[in-house]
């Protein structure tokens, strides 16, 4: 049976689990707080007897201050661990602003808000030869997508016409991992959706799908955005997505947020 650790049960990792669970794989996982289904990060002998023991492993803890916990407690292990597959869940937000420009997987890295980002990106890349490290845009699905946003009320429509961004559904990005597992070298995938547009333009689509008016544009000033939120719209780019199209046969089955979000509705 194979056996996969992986370390940081978020939103993400959580489906990608029981997807997997449900083609009959044994998943190990390992939370800051763990519960009856997962280990603690912090029990190091359980969790170093784990990566001796998986055949597959993957983190998608991102970094805390500018450390990444994982390498930095259980690198070298993990490096050293029998494994025939490792993984990373990065973020396209290693290529920092491109101003609306296209980025793939040879784009420069590190220039961008997210320095931390980019350098736990290297750093796993460098740990072990088959490394996939997978560069994930904003991630929506159920329960956490513009149709959330705008039933609480939450939702903001920015008057930054030129401000695009990539986005992919949480199973989309699942499919691209287990594709992974199967075909295509090691290496950097970008998974995200064929259509990079504007914020508003998913916030406009939730309203038509949920029957409620648009909210109106505001200026930054105007939506009293938290630092993060505001930062986020610092940064223009496209991602493409083909490598992973080609080397590993992925298709998203929700190529746009129009596909995405009736999913969720």
């Amino acid at each position: 049976m194979p056996h996969m650790l992986i370390l940081g049960m978020g939103y993400t990792a959580s489906r990608l689990a029981a997807r997997l669970r449900g083609d009959g794989w044994r998943i190990t996982g390992v939370r800051r707080n763990a519960d009856s289904e997962t280990i603690a990060f912090d029990d190091d002998a359980a969790v170093r007897a784990a990566i001796a023991q998986a055949t597959h492993i993957l983190s998608s803890v991102p970094p805390e201050g500018d450390a990444d916990p994982v390498l930095t407690r259980y690198g070298a292990a993990i490096a050293a661990a029998p494994a025939i597959w490792t993984g990373y869940l990065s973020s396209t937000g290693v290529y920092g602003d491109a101003a609306g420009a296209w980025v793939d997987e040879a784009s420069p890295v590190g220039l961008g808000r997210r320095a931390a980002r980019a350098q736990a990106d290297a750093d796993w890349g460098a740990l072990r030869p088959d490394m996939r490290r997978f560069r994930l845009p904003g991630i929506y699905g159920p329960g956490r997508s513009a149709l959330d946003r705008v039933r609480e009320g939450r939702a903001h429509r920015i008057d930054l016409p030129e401000q695009i961004f990539s986005r992919a559904h949480v199973d989309d990005i699942g499919a691209g991992i287990i594709a992974s597992l199967h075909s295509g070298p090691p290496g950097v995938y970008n998974l995200s959706d064929d259509l990079p547009c504007a914020q508003n333009r998913l916030i406009e689509e939730a309203c038509v799908l949920l029957g409620q008016p648009v909210p109106p544009l505001l200026t930054l000033e105007e939506a009293q955005l938290s630092p993060m939120a505001r930062a986020f719209y610092a940064e223009n780019r496209r991602v493409a997505n083909g490598r992973a199209k080609r080397l590993l046969g992925w298709t998203p089955r929700y190529p746009t947020y129009r596909e995405g979000l009736r999913a969720c509705l």
